[in-house]
């Protein structure tokens, strides 16, 4: 997959994309990051690329022109890019892992961050989705794209140790993910659960699931609205319940 993330500060990025998973992804050339300075592409002497708000207001807003020149200088004019752009906007659709598994699909996605108080409008016209990360306002896109990156690139095939970690994290089938215990067996007269010592794989499983739907029924409750649960499901949770309220 390749990254394109058009922004002010891409020095922001270099931590991010040198440690971990994405250094990982990035080494075994699954994933390939440019970094764009749109500045760069800024027709004013001075390199502006902000300016005050039509109508008055506070702050100031990112002008069209050098985020479409940069655009356009990577990737041709509109239409040419087969890749999805991606305005990184809190106004946009809320990220999430079922979004996150589409778009790791894609061979190549462009990431827009914003900066100072908002961009123009015209900016938008760019863009063939945009994302939020949360309800909350953050200086710039720049984190909410490293967000995206990261949650993208262990999604590819070869980046994770095991291909089916994925599939068990949290939120992966909709779900929180259940309790993980390792050695030792006990800490501080804290026992691992004796069912993952069993060797019994079906009640491993069993156990696995009902606690997944107990983290989510205590912590989540509205995600179960969101999927479609199976009978074993239902029993489940009438026993969680019940346990609940003992």
């Amino acid at each position: 997959m390749k990254i394109t993330v058009f922004t002010l500060f891409p020095e922001m990025f270099s931590s991010p994309l040198g440690a971990s998973i994405v250094k990982r992804a990035i080494d075994l050339k699954l994933l390939h990051v440019d970094l764009i300075d749109f500045r760069t592409y800024a027709q004013t002497k001075h390199k502006q690329v902000d300016d005050e708000p039509y109508g008055g207001g506070a702050g100031m807003l990112l002008k069209p022109e050098p985020i479409y020149a940069a655009v356009e200088a990577i990737h041709g004019d509109k239409g040419a890019y087969k890749g999805k752009i991606i305005l990184m906007s809190p106004q946009g659709e809320p990220f999430s892992q079922e979004m996150a598994l589409g778009l790791s699909k894609e061979d190549a996605i462009s990431l827009i961050c914003g900066h100072y108080e908002g961009f123009d409008e015209r900016i938008r016209g760019l863009a063939d989705l945009e994302v939020s990360i949360g309800d909350y306002v953050l200086t710039g896109g720049e984190l909410p794209a490293m967000v995206l990156i990261d949650a993208l690139c262990r999604l590819l095939p070869g980046v994770l140790g095991e291909d089916s970690s994925a599939q068990f994290d949290s939120f992966s089938d909709g779900l929180l993910e259940h309790p993980h215990f390792t050695r030792p067996r006990v800490f501080r007269d804290m026992a691992v659960p004796d069912v993952l010592v069993s060797g019994h794989h079906e009640e491993i499983r069993r156990w696995r699931r009902k606690e997944s739907l107990r983290r989510t029924l205590l912590r989540r409750p509205a995600l179960l609205e969101q999927i479609e649960l199976s009978d074993e499901d239902h029993r489940l949770l009438k026993e969680i319940r019940q346990e609940e309220e003992q």
